[in-house]
């Protein structure tokens, strides 16, 4: 499957499952994550994200669904798919789409996210997702390229306060500067309620991850609420 632009339209309206487990964890292992994947698109995922090069490659094998992959390198910083050596391996590892970082911040590698966007597309057939923290992020990720443009990194990178739920404010922001790129609300989507606030505020497709594929902290929740 090649993905191209238009055919994201697939995925207008629809809910994208973000399959992730941190290291530690007794799902963190690459066929797990796999079955994750193909129990979400069996209930209705449209697309799957996924983190680390062996999690892509089990994953596209395990679903017939898009897969948006990306690279954790570091904690801090631009750390999502950082250069353009991650992203390209990220690319062969089989996404459709390389999430990357698509802050206004420096990146390791000393390329521009304009350069790095060109470097992905000339480099493979994957499409590029920028995971942005703020409207003048979304807009520059846009004139550089980027294909798709997530609110993930929204209370994350200082430029925006972290919402208790999706920042549904930036969502509006970014829906109102007409983009062509498609918009992909991310971050603390936690209830089906609030995924539909998320399309009601301009968002093309959703993803939700921590609360469909991470039983540690839905469990967390509620514990927590039975401990108040």
């Amino acid at each position: 499957m090649i993905l191209t632009p238009e055919g994201l339209e697939a995925l207008r309206s629809q809910l994208i499952v973000s399959c992730q487990a941190y290291p530690g964890e007794p799902m963190r292992d690459p066929r797990t994550t796999g079955q994750v994947a193909a129990s979400a698109v069996i209930g209705g995922a449209a697309a799957i994200r996924v983190q680390g090069l062996a999690d892509i490659e089990f994953t596209r094998t395990a679903v017939d669904v898009p897969v948006i992959g990306l690279w954790k390198d570091g904690h801090d910083g631009v750390f999502i798919t950082p250069t353009l050596r991650h992203a390209l391996a990220v690319a062969n590892a089989g996404a459709h789409v390389v999430a990357i970082d698509g802050t206004r911040r420096a990146r390791p590698d000393g390329l521009s996210f304009a350069a790095t966007v060109a470097g992905i597309h000339a480099g493979s057939l994957a499409l590029v997702m920028a995971d942005c923290g703020s409207l003048d992020d979304a807009l520059a990720a846009a004139d550089a390229g980027a294909d798709l443009i997530g609110t993930t990194l929204s209370g994350y990178s200082g430029e925006r306060p972290k919402t208790a739920g999706p920042d549904l404010e930036l969502l509006g922001l970014i829906a109102a500067a007409g983009l062509a790129a498609p918009l992909i609300a991310e971050g603390r989507i936690h209830t089906p309620a609030q995924a539909r606030q998320a399309l009601n505020a301009g968002a093309f497709a959703v993803v939700v991850g921590t609360a469909i594929t991470h039983p540690a902290s839905i469990t967390g929740w509620f514990k927590g609420a039975l401990d108040a």
